[in-house]
């Protein structure tokens, strides 16, 4: 039905709010409905690890909208009732709470939901970070902590990190990668952020898994690792990634991918959108599906779907984009930063750790890093933008698409970067972190 006369947006994060006001922007005056699991108005997450954890700022200040802008949107926000089940045919959402909410397009902004260690529910000492009560419940675990292990050496384990060591905490960096966030940046860049941790006092346990959690009377003592090493904790944390917050879909028909599978307009079924970080969808222009976890994404997908929804004919092709605020350093990541691609610094250097980088496979560009040059970077990020779609012909496998892999380039890097970091090029054997044991 075009328009709709009544469209649910279930989830009431970043990218159901943009989804909501994108509706609204593009002239929808029907009803408006926003479901929501927390008890929370919508609020922005990227500050959880970092403004909230450190206290630096209260609660209040992530709202993303105030209640007099929430409230211009004639919108209906029930919160605090998650959804439980979506009868597609019928756009019929249930929830918790025994509501059967019905409209003429429903949007899935379910987000994601952080993965688990096994043994690691019900012990005292062990968070996870996606909500506002988990920051607050970590920031209150900090303050009595005098050693943290992070397990996971993610945007999200170093950015827990580098806060906690900010506030004084031993902090020890956990996982399988030879260096954080290797499997984001590559090792050229993550070989600076091991520097750039270490110089901060963070020790770094990088190249080993998890095997198991240790515990007394119910409360966490510390981990051990899969060489038998045992490190000693009274709080740890898991970030390990997040899984897609499908379950509720569970036996709706829908198919369920690693997230709510799409079409290129991030339609689902007949009147069924995605958005955000539960939205897998069929990249046209790349020819491969793709979920991506970030802010950036949520508020651009959203406005793509309000105008589908309304009846225009619009795919969502983005390139990826990410960012990460660490101690002193700022990093802002377009396209698709590979491992083996060529490192090539266009402005600044490494050495002052204030440089703009194209990654190049083939000569193509296919991935921009800025760090501590944020105006560089977004003047640079047309680089990357037309020469990303160009690199990877539409219709190839995902595996193809995104993880072709050429080790034979040289790099340009290596003018640049210092001694220590140079076995980290493109080619060179694989070697634990700067730091490790």
């Amino acid at each position: 039905m075009y328009p709709p006369n009544h469209v649910l947006v279930v989830g009431a994060c970043a990218a159901g709010l943009a989804t909501a006001e994108a509706l609204r922007r593009h002239g929808y005056r029907g009803r408006l409905t926003v479901l929501g699991e927390e008890p929370h108005l919508p609020y922005d997450r990227p500050p959880l690890s970092k403004q909230v954890l450190s206290g630096s700022w209260f609660p209040d200040r992530i709202q993303l909208r105030p209640e007099s802008a929430l409230k211009a949107l004639e919108a209906e926000f029930i919160l605090g009732d998650p959804a439980t089940a979506l009868e597609p045919d019928t756009r019929t959402v249930h929830t918790a709470s025994g509501r059967l909410l019905r409209a003429d397009a429903v949007v899935v902004a379910t987000g994601a939901l952080p993965r688990r260690l096994p043994g690691q529910d019900g012990l005292t000492g062990v968070h996870v970070l996606r909500t506002l009560n988990d920051a607050l419940a970590l920031r209150a675990s900090l303050r009595a902590s005098s050693r943290l292990v992070v397990v996971g050496e993610g945007v999200l384990g170093c950015e827990i990190a580098a806060t906690a060591r900010t506030l004084g905490v031993a902090v020890t960096l956990v996982g399988p990668l030879s260096a954080p966030m290797a499997g984001q940046v590559g090792p050229v860049v993550a070989g600076l952020l091991a520097d750039l941790h270490t110089e901060h006092g963070v020790h770094l346990r990088l190249g080993s898994g998890v095997a198991e959690l240790t515990s007394r009377d119910g409360r966490v003592t510390g981990i051990r690792l899969v060489t038998g090493d045992v490190l000693p904790a009274d709080t740890v944390v898991v970030a390990i990634g997040a899984a897609p917050a499908t379950n509720w879909l569970d036996g709706s028909g829908l198919t369920l991918n690693d997230g709510l599978v799409c079409d290129s307009h991030c339609r689902a079924a007949d009147g069924v959108y995605a958005v955000g970080d539960v939205a897998r969808w069929h990249h046209d222009r790349l020819g491969t599906t793709m979920r991506l976890e970030n802010r950036t994404n949520a508020t651009e997908q959203a406005g793509v779907v309000a105008q589908n929804i309304l009846g225009a004919d619009v795919p969502y092709r983005p390139v990826p984009y990410f960012w990460t605020d660490q101690y002193d350093a700022r990093l802002q990541v377009h396209g698709v930063p590979s491992a083996d691609a060529e490192v090539d610094v266009v402005e600044g250097d490494f050495g002052h750790r204030r440089f703009v980088a194209h990654y190049l496979r083939g000569g193509t560009v296919t991935g921009l890093l800025g760090w501590n040059m944020p105006k560089q970077t977004r003047l640079r990020r047309l680089d990357v933008t037309h020469a990303l779609i160009e690199a990877i012909s539409p219709g190839r496998s995902d595996d193809v698409a995104l993880t072709h892999t050429d080790t034979t380039a040289p790099t340009r890097a290596s003018r640049r970067l210092p001694a220590h970091l140079q076995d980290r090029l493109p080619g060179a054997p694989s070697v634990p972190a700067p730091g490790l044991p």
